[in-house]
């Protein structure tokens, strides 16, 4: 019997997996994929990301989790208008895959049993534990007094356990050779509606110039990336020699009032899972910071008698109250900077 089992290492899980393990409980931390697993993402830890590492984590973002160029300076934003919109801000520029790794080392460094490449099928509730069904080399089953489900929208417990109907944004990049007249420091992301039905960006990462468009239907990837593209030669004289991968990813669509799924039960719900997300995709900060809330609220709790639900979700909804209200107030920010998300308004 487990006292937590966490589904999913990606931000949330492994600060959850961490803050528990070092409190002295039982943790079982499972990822879906190979560690180290790819994460389509920008990869830019914004300053208020790289306080939040040190914060859980004990120390600085480690060299080896880094690209080129290292330090990122901040964002520009181009409007549905045209107008650009600068933001100089510390940032660093990391490669996810090699950041999660590490996050997950960290948190199996103080107990937390890691176990990679095994896929959460269900949750089953009893009357005094979770029953996660797992799929590794074979078919098998772990028994928790909490579960924390940080799997992102890619996962299809959570669909097994709550029924609303959740739509979601496609983002599509690729890694390219080449040349461009950017300022590779920058993260810049494009509002303008014929480039894209959410937003475009262009980043740099270890001499790949990284072109990326999200849609809400597939079918139109294609179409969007090739105007933005074309944009991107006209406006900033992209030259591409040769395209080296594309990828393919999910992510929740925030909507208006930015509401928050908080769990079912015994299973808590963290991350991309909970609808904690920042525009232009920035998950890092929010999976850390409700990766974390839900573990304190765990913490609060008595795990040996019978659950206050009520309690712990009194607990984990304070524990984010403040992570809402900024992830509320960066949406509206953006919707007061382009009609493309008016929707988005306070």
């Amino acid at each position: 019997m487990y006292d937590v089992i966490i589904i999913g290492a990606g931000t949330a899980g492994c600060t959850a997996a961490r803050e528990l393990a070092c409190n002295g409980y039982k943790v079982l931390l499972v990822e879906k994929f190979k560690i180290p697993r790819n994460k389509s993402c920008s990869g830019i830890l914004i300053k208020k990301s790289m306080d939040l590492v040190r914060q859980f984590f004990d120390e600085d973002t480690p060299e080896f989790t880094m690209c080129a160029p290292t330090d990122n300076r901040g964002m520009i934003f181009t409007n549905d208008k045209g107008q650009e919109y600068h933001f100089e801000q510390e940032g660093l520029n990391i490669w996810r895959s090699s950041f999660d790794y590490w996050l997950a080392t960290k948190a199996a460094e103080v107990g937390a049993e890691l176990r990679d490449e095994t896929a959460a099928l269900s949750c089953e509730e009893q009357e005094n534990y979770v029953l996660v069904n797992l799929k590794g080399a074979y078919l098998y089953s772990e028994k928790a007094k909490m579960v924390i489900l940080c799997d992102g929208v890619v996962g299809s417990v959570k669909r097994k356990l709550v029924h609303t109907p959740q739509s979601y944004i496609t983002t599509y990049q690729t890694f390219n050779k080449g040349s461009i007249d950017l300022d590779p420091h920058y993260f810049y992301a494009y509002l303008q509606p014929h480039l894209s039905e959410y937003d475009a960006w262009f980043n740099v990462k270890d001499d790949y110039l990284i072109f990326g468009v999200s849609v809400k239907d597939t079918s139109k990837i294609e179409h969007y990336y090739s105007e933005f593209i074309a944009y991107m030669g006209k406006h900033h004289n992209a030259r591409i020699k040769e395209q080296e991968k594309a990828e393919k990813w999910l992510m929740p669509h925030i909507i208006s009032g930015c509401p928050i799924e908080y769990g079912n039960g015994k299973v808590l719900f963290a991350g991309e899972t909970a609808g904690f997300l920042n525009p232009m995709g920035e998950g890092i900060s929010a999976g850390m910071e409700s990766g974390y809330a839900a573990a304190k609220a765990i913490e609060k709790i008595d795990l040996n008698s019978d659950l206050d639900l009520v309690e712990l979700y009194t607990f984990y909804q304070n524990n984010t109250y403040a992570l809402k209200n900024y992830m509320e107030r960066q949406w509206n920010f953006v919707a007061n900077m382009s009609e493309t998300f008016q929707y988005m308004k306070l």
